[in-house]
């Protein structure tokens, strides 16, 4: 049966519930809450409304990462390339939801939205291509004075908690989150407070592509309720501060604090002193993000003759 005009205008959407992402599935928060996301721009539209993670979303979090790192550490680095690969070509698949998301996320025009999401498209490529060339870059064989081979290997860190960039929604994002699963380590990422929805509909790509479950794990919600408690947790072995850079209500300064009760690694975010700022994302990459989050093992062998 064709609808008719009338049953067309008055059809109701079927509109989005924006939930969490964890141990590969998508729960509401424990706590029940939400917040409105609007759009940027002079004249600020209703966009969604988000999950507002809590603490006990983070613990969870944290379980799932911890749970998946054995698996995904272990993993060959071929594979892991091919699986994050797998990713870029589902986020392709997918670029007209992202350009929509990220221009009234950010209120850009269209085509300078659609050069976002191709940058980064392509970091996520970049990022994924490192994955089996890091223990040649990175590690390798040191010259010692006796019969020894003496060999020198990175290796990942375990869980490493992540503030993305509370600007850039999408490409700040994968340039945070990327370069720390591509060793191996697992993630507990906790979303651009203002700005969540590139990095849910990232989630749904991870979801759908061969990413084991717990691999990466995404918390929307406030940036000061949160994220204390993920730099403050002992199951948690290091933190990127990059998204304390204009997080409302937050020091990193007291986030470094936090960490260093464990002896977590942290990254510190851009900018000189408690100035931070959020870097030019545009900007080509290096292996630092990569490095900052990874262990390096040295084994001595014997030399046979």
């Amino acid at each position: 049966m064709t609808p008719t005009a009338s049953t067309a205008d008055s059809r109701v959407d079927v509109r989005k519930t924006y939930k969490l992402y964890i141990g590969g599935k998508f729960p509401r928060s424990e706590s029940g809450r939400s917040y409105e996301v609007f759009s940027t721009g002079r004249s600020p539209q209703f966009l969604a409304n988000a999950a507002m993670g809590s603490r006990k979303d983070a613990r969870d979090a944290v379980v799932a990462a911890r749970a998946a790192f054995a698996g995904w550490a272990g993993a060959t680095a071929y594979n892991r390339g091919q699986v994050l690969y797998r990713v870029a070509e589902v986020m392709e698949g997918r670029r007209a939801q992202f350009v929509a998301e990220v221009r009234a996320s950010e209120g850009l025009t269209e085509a300078r939205a659609d050069a976002v999401v191709s940058a980064a498209i392509d970091r996520w490529v970049w990022y994924a291509g490192w994955t089996d060339k890091l223990a040649q870059v990175l590690g390798g064989l040191n010259p010692v004075a006796g019969p020894y081979f003496d060999i020198s290997a990175p290796e990942p860190t375990g869980v490493v908690g992540v503030l993305a960039p509370q600007g850039s929604s999408l490409l700040g994002l994968v340039s945070v989150v990327a370069p720390v699963i591509v060793s191996g380590n697992t993630a507990v990422v906790l979303t651009s407070e203002r700005r969540p929805l590139p990095a849910i509909t990232l989630s749904e790509a991870l979801a759908t592509s061969d990413v084991p479950g717990g691999v990466v794990n995404i918390i929307t919600g406030r940036t000061a309720e949160v994220a204390p408690w993920i730099a403050s947790h002992r199951d948690v072995n290091a933190i990127d501060l990059s998204g304390a850079a204009d997080a409302d209500g937050l020091a990193w300064g007291d986030l470094e604090l936090a960490a260093a009760e464990n002896l977590k690694r942290v990254l510190r975010p851009a900018g000189n002193g408690t100035a931070a700022v959020e870097p030019d994302w545009a900007a080509t990459p290096d292996l630092s993000r990569v490095t900052a989050f990874l262990e390096t093992k040295t084994v001595w062998h014997p030399k046979g003759r």
